[in-house]
């Protein structure tokens, strides 16, 4: 059996790592676009001067040759034959499968503003190969503008903030971090942000460029008819899965590659995991559903079930938050927050459960949240301060000494 895999992400590794143990003789071939295997949550490490390339690696520097994986990095597929079993290359090379994994990830979006898409000075940041291209400009850059204050965004900000330059951010809603935080948690980020020398433009959207000769965009022409002038820009606002090629013969493409509960596409034998599905954009729900679209590959009928992705842990300057769940309240939700000099907690509670929590500062003993949470457990029968909850409210002991849940 030959098994391809297209991605060297955290959906791809983890399911060649799986087919290795279950298949030992079995061909195993990724292929990649990247020519490094790295994590893309430490590229502002990268940015920052803080990691090489070689510390953004997260498996042995011997992975391949040890498993008997064979690797293509550097090469990006084309175009995807499923009729034939075959995949194109970008280098014109032609490659059969038996069982193919599409783990290719996905791409940053360039909004079609101006000459954004065009300018060679214009980046997103979601492969090393965009730091890389980052990096090398911010050589001769001093100042530097990025649209959007999402993790990727601030990432980036304190990356080249760290390389001393002069950073401004602009974002279309009122606040940073509008996904991750309600309005007070990110404050006290942008305070933060904005004593390192940070400026922020909130509220506003880029509606136009201007460039020089070169192509380059010199200055960022707002809404509102103010000019961010600018040596470099990067673009955070979001991403596309990386579909291009993929659309063989029976692969249905709609907001991502769609596939069963089993990771399987329409097509007998492609599975398709990570974020070019669209099913997950963190870390470990990728790893998962590269694990359970190898063991399918394998025979296996492991429907992969977890879904639940809205958590993000933040870490700036020395501030660590952790939300779970839902942020914005609606119109029937309750919001209770408690506060003190260190610390804010924030619960949302939807229908008698907890729908969402937000804990900046001390987030330690965090796990029982998300278990209410994706579980959707209901705690209006428990008799505490929400603040105080742990597991052992929801467990009693049978007289046989046994752990019993306690609420249906």
């Amino acid at each position: 059996m030959k098994y391809v895999i297209l991605g060297a992400g955290a959906a791809g590794i983890t399911a060649a790592r799986t087919l290795r143990k279950g298949r030992k003789e079995d061909s195993i071939l990724i292929i990649s676009t990247d020519d490094r295997v790295h994590s893309r949550c430490m590229l502002h490490k990268y940015l920052s001067h803080e990691r090489d390339e070689k510390e953004l690696n997260f498996v042995p520097e011997d992975f391949f040759c040890e498993n008997n994986i064979e690797w293509m990095p550097g090469c990006t597929a084309v175009k995807l034959d499923t009729s034939s079993k075959e995949l194109v290359l970008d280098n014109g090379q032609q490659i059969s499968y038996d069982k193919l994994l599409i783990a290719t990830g996905a791409e940053s979006f360039i909004p079609p503003v101006g000459k954004l898409r065009e300018a060679s000075n214009v980046f997103g940041l979601r492969h090393l190969r965009d730091a890389r291209a980052i990096d090398k400009k911010a050589e001769v850059s001093s100042k530097i503008a990025i649209i959007g204050s999402g993790l990727v965004g601030l990432d980036a900000a304190c990356g080249l903030m760290e390389q001393g330059k002069q950073v401004t951010v602009i974002e279309m809603a009122d606040q940073i971090l509008p996904i991750q935080l309600d309005e007070k948690g990110a404050k006290e980020y942008q305070k933060r942000f904005e004593n390192a020398g940070c400026r922020f433009y909130l509220g506003r959207k880029a509606q136009d460029t201007l460039c020089d000769e070169k192509g380059e965009v010199t200055r960022l022409l707002l809404d509102n008819g103010e000019e961010i002038p600018c040596d470099m820009v990067i673009v955070a606002a979001g991403v596309r899965p990386g579909t291009v090629g993929m659309d063989g013969e029976g692969i249905r493409i709609d907001r991502g590659i769609q596939v069963d509960e089993y990771l399987q596409t329409d097509v007998l034998g492609v599975y398709a995991a990570g974020d070019v599905t669209g099913l997950s954009g963190i870390w470990p729900n990728a790893m998962k559903q590269g694990e359970t679209a190898a063991l399918n590959m394998m025979g296996s009928e492991v429907a992969y079930t977890d879904t639940f992705a809205v958590k993000n842990t933040i870490n700036f300057f020395g501030l660590a938050s952790l939300c779970v769940g839902v942020i914005k309240p609606e119109e029937k939700d309750v919001v209770i927050a408690r506060e003190d000099a260190r610390n804010y907690k924030r619960i949302l509670l939807r229908d008698g459960k907890v729908a969402g929590v937000l804990l900046q500062g001390d987030i330690s003993h965090a796990g029982i949240w998300q278990y209410l949470i994706k579980n959707q457990i209901p705690i209006a029968s428990i008799e505490k301060d929400i603040f105080e909850l742990n597991f052992s409210d929801f467990y009693g002991i049978q007289e046989n000494g046994e752990f019993v849940w306690k609420v249906s």
